[in-house]
């Protein structure tokens, strides 16, 4: 009798500490998960708290840090900033972070060797999960942001030049693109930042790709951060960071966001 009382506390024990590990981040967003040429593409979705009153959509791409199938570890830097930090109170938004698997990539790193050909399977899957949000959830379209740091940086450079009508603001972080899509990216607003003393994505990807729109006609905003390395997604995302510029933009013209419009850019002229 003794040793069943034991076990049955042990048993409560362990459920408490389980408990008290609940991730407190994680459960604020909905689970989800599409489909795409055979492999399953996690996501979470932040809803916020008025459904009734359509909101703006933030995606956001993560690094290859953040790779897997845990349908967690994408949260850690930009999703959780939005529940937790002040910069973000009074700004009501749905916030989609889809999980790259660990064998893939948002965009191609070999920006300066080729243009962008057909989009990878992570990108394509991401795009239906962007449709599927917006057709199953009161966004507001006109207010659709595009965020990414690292890796994500590059995917944010390379979905913004497929569908430049999609986005009313994006915010690449300590990424890079392809300069021959710069003549797509002219009318988009666009604030990069990128660390002056970054050792894994060099500064010089990002400065290349604002001198290459600026070149083209647009007017991209760029920020330099002198001595900071990979981490610039710390201010870029801060309280003095984009975070006020960005959810200040409205797009136009309302797009319609399909998965059926993914545009081929492998022709794309060098410049």
């Amino acid at each position: 009798m003794r040793m069943f009382a034991m076990m049955t506390a042990m048993v409560f024990s362990l459920a408490a500490l389980s408990a008290s590990h609940a991730d407190p981040i994680s459960d604020q967003f909905t689970e989800g998960v599409i489909q795409h040429d055979g492999q399953d593409y996690p996501y979470r979705l932040l809803v916020p708290e008025d459904p009734e009153t359509a909101q703006p959509l933030v995606v956001f791409l993560h690094g290859a840090g953040e790779r897997g199938s845990n349908n967690t570890s994408q949260l850690g830097h930009f999703p959780k900033r939005v529940v937790t930090e002040p910069q973000f109170k009074g700004k009501p938004c749905y916030v989609l972070a889809m999980q790259c698997p660990k064998d893939d990539q948002w965009a191609s790193y070999k920006t300066r060797r080729s243009v962008p050909g057909p989009p990878r399977a992570a990108m394509v899957a991401l795009i239906k999960a962007m449709a599927k949000t917006v057709s199953g959830h009161n966004v507001d379209a006109n207010r659709i942001y595009l965020v990414g740091l690292s890796m994500g940086g590059y995917g944010s450079w390379d979905l913004a030049a497929r569908h430049p009508d999609w986005f009313a603001a994006v915010v690449p972080v300590c990424g890079g693109g392809h300069t021959a899509t710069a003549q797509s990216l002219i009318d988009v607003p666009i604030w990069a930042f990128h660390g002056t003393a970054d050792r894994v994505v060099p500064e010089r990807e990002s400065a290349r790709m604002v001198d290459a729109i600026r070149d083209a006609g647009g007017r991209p905003a760029y920020t330099p951060l002198k001595g900071v390395g990979h981490n610039s997604w710390n201010f870029a995302y801060g309280p003095h960071g984009a975070m006020e510029w960005m959810f200040a933009q409205r797009n136009a013209q309302t797009p319609s966001i399909t998965t059926d419009s993914t545009i081929d850019v492998s022709k794309t002229p060098e410049p």
